[in-house]
């Protein structure tokens, strides 16, 4: 049994705008999260980036069949999506994983804008 099924879908940032950064935080933390807090079956969405290398979004569900009607929703219009509109291409992977474990530690879990947005 595993802890949860996961989604990565990943987008290069060689070759994108300058200011593609800062419109990826302001567009997640604007409008992103409120999407993605109420989505059925998702236990946590993670959005990560290196800044002038890749930007992705990290995704567990609760189950294969919720991560797939996801996936199915998504992929067709990947390439038009909000993050791919501000990169100005599209993902470079979805892929599928197994979360063979979580711990939460002390601190918690926190929700929100990361250090770089204020």
């Amino acid at each position: 049994m595993n802890a949860g099924y996961g989604l990565t879908v990943r987008w290069s940032l060689e070759g994108a705008p300058d200011d593609a950064p800062d419109r990826l935080r302001e567009y997640v933390v604007g409008t992103s999260i409120a999407r993605f807090m109420f989505l059925d079956g998702l236990a946590f969405k993670v959005w990560r980036m290196r800044e002038g290398e890749w930007f992705e979004g990290t995704y567990v569900f609760d189950s294969d069949q919720e991560r797939a009607d996801f996936r199915k929703s998504f992929e067709p219009g990947a390439a038009s999506s909000p993050g791919s509109e501000i990169i100005g291409s599209a993902p470079v992977a979805i892929e599928e994983y197994e979360v063979v474990a979580i711990a939460e530690g002390p601190a918690g879990f926190r929700r929100g804008a990361g250090p770089a947005v204020s």
